[in-house]
């Protein structure tokens, strides 16, 4: 399996790229804080789906999309501080936030998917 053509891959590729956007504006003084935090895990969402679709087995991409869904779920936390914090606004957050959970449905989604295939 390919995974540049997964919409998965392509969707979170596009909200990594987003996310870099709206993380430059942080304060300074979040360079090597929440900033970095979240683009670290936002990056991992879609290498570790690349990284997985390339390890040859079923079983090992399921393995992946889970890491990747765990780093959904860091972004997501994440966000919500970065809201809290007031380093973002509330329709960026939201933005970012309701293209995570869809990044997350299609996770969940192939991974059920991929799961099938095993059993």
């Amino acid at each position: 399996m390919n995974h540049k053509n997964l919409d998965l891959w392509q969707k979170s590729m596009d909200f990594v790229i987003y996310l870099y956007k709206i993380t430059s504006e942080f304060p300074k003084e979040e360079k090597y804080g929440l900033m970095d935090q979240l683009r670290r895990a936002s990056v991992s969402i879609p290498s570790n789906i690349a990284e997985g679709s390339g390890r040859g087995s079923k079983k090992e991409f399921v393995r992946f999309l889970y890491i990747s869904l765990g780093s959904a779920m860091e972004v997501d936390t994440q966000l919500i501080i970065a809201q809290r914090l007031n380093f973002i606004d509330e329709i960026s957050s939201n933005e970012l936030l309701n293209n995570l959970n869809d990044i997350k449905r299609m996770l969940l989604g192939l991974i059920k998917q991929q799961k099938r295939c095993i059993e």
